[in-house]
């Protein structure tokens, strides 16, 4: 089976979720390199999608984080290009979305976790970002510090959840009904996928939004 295949480098071990998941940041980067080598002032097909493509996640980057756009922008545009393509990968015969494996998502998780407190310690620096886990009351800050574990924990879940169900309903659905209804099944999982990445990066938008706006708040009174 496909979920078995690993490739051993010594001590470490690397599965298919690992190497597809590498795969897609290849591609990805690929895809940005080609898509930028021959920009003009009339844009072509490519950098016409291209410039779609980045205007519409600056729009909604712009809505929830207005003042900091421009410096979240490279880190939530490449998270949701790369939950897009990984959702979607599934599709191809013979692999599988990484995100439906839950070390992926936790790393995920994890990135974004660490993300909030680098864009929110180097925003408005170290004393004033702490500041915010004793407001109103520092008998808050254990369910502040909860609260950034639980959020955290809670992406991993939901992606990896949605994602391995997804795909096993899929896999239930034609072993009933054989290929006799490939085609809603594929519409699901596209909508489905697109979905889950787009709640994925829009939360962490949303958490590193913030971090970086309540700070900023706390800080001016």
């Amino acid at each position: 089976m496909e979920n078995d295949f690993t490739l051993t480098l010594g001590p470490l071990v690397i599965g298919v979720s690992l190497l597809t998941t590498w795969g897609i940041m290849l591609m990805v980067t690929l895809l940005a390199w080609l898509s930028t080598r021959h920009l003009a002032i009339v844009p072509g097909t490519v950098q016409t999608t291209a410039e779609g493509i980045v205007a519409t996640i600056d729009e909604a980057i712009t809505a929830v984080a207005p003042e900091h756009g421009r410096q979240i922008m490279p880190f939530i545009a490449s998270l949701w290009l790369f939950l897009i393509i990984a959702n979607l990968v599934g599709l191809i015969p013979g692999l599988h979305s990484p995100t439906r494996d839950l070390s992926v998502t936790s790393a995920l998780a994890i990135l974004v976790f660490f993300s909030v407190h680098w864009f929110g310690i180097r925003t408005l620096g170290l004393k004033n970002y702490l500041h915010h886990y004793l407001t109103p009351s520092p008998i808050l800050l254990p369910f502040h510090i909860i609260s950034e574990f639980t959020r955290t924990l809670a992406l991993a879940i939901r992606l990896f959840g949605n994602m391995m169900s997804l795909e096993m309903a899929a896999m239930l659905i034609l072993l009933v009904a054989g290929f006799l209804a490939p085609i809603p099944i594929l519409m699901l999982h596209i909508i489905e996928a697109l979905v889950q990445a787009y709640i994925f990066g829009m939360l962490a938008l949303i958490y590193l939004a913030g971090a970086m706006q309540s700070q900023q708040l706390n800080s001016q009174e």
